[in-house]
């Protein structure tokens, strides 16, 4: 028996039948055409700033569909699919009627200043959450902000921080992994990376698509979330304490190029929330994030500091366009058995030297992961990315095994084998998939095939059982936002929005000491960012 086995074994089945998962997911609204709908967020679907499981992210054009916590992927998928039932009623059945954009990168925009940033009404907190947006349109402009992803939400009880940030380590070390089986963009059209440099290639000749023939995830890639900015963090995750310094330090460090664009401009509107080298927290981009649930008004590196990990948010999901919504059950019960094997596996601490091959790995993968032959760092060698992926997957195997004996059926079984059929077989990748599909003879531009696919899985959703009581159920919830987010707007501020920007900004309250909040601040509903 080999030392991971024996660990898996080491795991109860009180634990494993605790693991917990939640799913949030991103999609833009566009117009039938394949452009993006320019429309405020739909009232029928209640408050953006409130509600609990419809918001909004980057834009107002952009809806992010939140599930609760669930015990087992099954149920998880169930209400994400009532989520979007949901949405889809509340758009409207017409044939002018807006959809939701199946892909990652994002389908036609308008001109960078015109894409819409979200809004979430007038109170402090409101306003917050949208000068928080404009700034991340100064820092790294509007269109990146629309590209859309699925994160998992994952928990397993007992767990202390050390072996969160010990898992969160491997994560980091193995990601290319997840990159490889479940990237699903690697194409985009043209004008997504107009004046900006790009090594992609037309589709076909005059074609207003671009790719990388063996791209995987251009999302995860240099087109996608990356800031030369945060380039410069080496965020250390070898302990609590080391990765909340590292972040404290992002946000309180003055940027110059933020300082230039300034708090507010010579108008008095406000540019963004301030001028560090981060905002807030959300800010910093990751594959992965340790998570705590806040509580009113309190930042979250604070609940960090002061309670530990809850939960690992996993960011490096694309939406998969050959599914539904977004996410294969598959997919989860992959992620679960890649989860435990990072937090099982041995862990060395990271160093900056490791941290940036990590980087250079991510975007090998990213830009050309099925290149035949494509080399990664590990340590002071290179290996194939293929032999790498073999090795992890037989390692899993007792992982998977241990799951399904605690938890019944051969689920991650089965999802363990379909990846490791994908090594023989990459052409079965999400990622070569949706190449195939636009090279075809009779092949299309990349709008054109997201928006195909779009259509064809609206009809598929609309066409579920859809009660009157699920209806009035959703109806009442969105009531209950909009009810919600009227109370917040009407209630009386405590103070200006300056002083009250200025509370939220103060260092003093990423400490564990910092306890009562400003008034202003405490009397917040929702947090900043999500």
């Amino acid at each position: 028996m080999t030392a991971l086995h024996a660990r898996a074994q080491s795991l109860t089945p009180a634990q494993l039948r605790g693991m917990r998962c939640g799913l949030e997911k991103e999609s833009l609204r566009s117009l039938p055409g394949g452009g993006l709908a320019l429309t405020p967020h739909p009232a029928a679907l209640g408050s953006a700033l409130t509600h609990p499981h419809i918001t909004t992210d980057y834009s107002e054009s952009q809806l992010e569909l939140i599930t609760g916590v669930h015990g087992d992927a099954a149920d998880a998928l169930a209400e994400l699919t009532e989520l979007h039932q949901a949405v889809y009623h509340a758009l409207g059945r017409g044939d002018e009627a807006e959809r939701l954009w199946v892909g990652s990168m994002p389908c036609g925009l308008p001109t960078d200043e015109t894409i819409p940033l979200a809004r979430y009404g007038n109170s402090h907190i409101g306003r917050a959450k949208s000068i928080y947006r404009m700034g991340l349109g100064h820092r790294y402009g509007r269109r990146m902000q629309t590209i859309s992803g699925i994160h998992y939400n994952w928990s397993l009880p007992g767990l202390d921080n050390a072996q969160h940030f010990a898992l969160i380590r491997n994560f980091r070390r193995h990601a290319f992994l997840l990159l490889w089986l479940f990237g699903a963009s690697p194409a985009v059209c043209s004008d997504f990376v107009a004046d900006r440099p790009h090594e992609l290639v037309p589709l076909r000749d005059g074609s207003p698509t671009l790719h990388g023939p063996w791209a995987t995830s251009l999302r995860m890639g240099r087109l996608g979330y990356q800031s030369e900015a945060q380039a410069s963090l080496a965020v250390s995750y070898n302990c609590l304490e080391r990765y909340a310094d590292s972040l404290h330090d992002a946000l309180v460090r003055p940027w110059p190029a933020y300082e230039t664009v300034g708090v507010r401009n010579p108008g008095g509107d406000y540019n963004q929330l301030a001028t560090s080298l981060l905002q807030i927290e959300n800010e910093f981009y990751g594959l992965i994030r340790p998570k705590r649930v806040i509580r009113q008004g309190e930042r979250p590196l604070h609940a960090l500091r002061e309670r530990g990990v809850e939960y690992i948010e996993v960011r490096c999901m694309d939406l998969d366009p050959f599914v539904d919504v977004g996410i294969a059950e598959s997919t989860m019960h992959f992620l679960d058995i890649f989860l435990l094997h990072c937090l099982l596996a041995d862990s060395p601490p990271d160093t900056p030297e490791e941290i940036r091959a990590l980087g250079r790995n991510q975007h090998r993968t990213a830009a050309r992961g099925r290149e035949p032959g494509l080399l990664l760092e590990r340590g002071d060698d290179t290996l194939p990315l293929v032999d790498w992926a073999a090795q992890l997957l037989d390692e899993m195997v007792p992982i998977a095994a241990r799951l399904d004996e605690t938890r019944g059926g051969d689920d991650h079984g089965r999802a363990l084998a379909a990846a490791r059929a994908a090594l023989d077989d990459p052409a079965g990748l999400p990622s070569a998939r949706v190449l195939q599909a636009l090279q075809q003879p009779s092949g299309c531009c990349y709008n054109t095939f997201i928006t195909q696919r779009a259509e064809q899985i609206r009809a598929r959703l609309l066409a579920l059982p859809w009660t009157a009581a699920q209806a009035r159920e959703h109806a009442m919830q969105a009531e209950a936002s909009r009810a919600a987010q009227a109370r917040i707007d009407a209630a009386p501020q405590d103070g200006d929005f300056e002083r009250w920007r200025l509370a939220y900004v103060d260092p003093a309250r990423l400490q564990v000491q910092a306890t009562a909040a400003e008034p202003a601040v405490a009397a917040a509903a929702v947090a900043v960012d999500g």
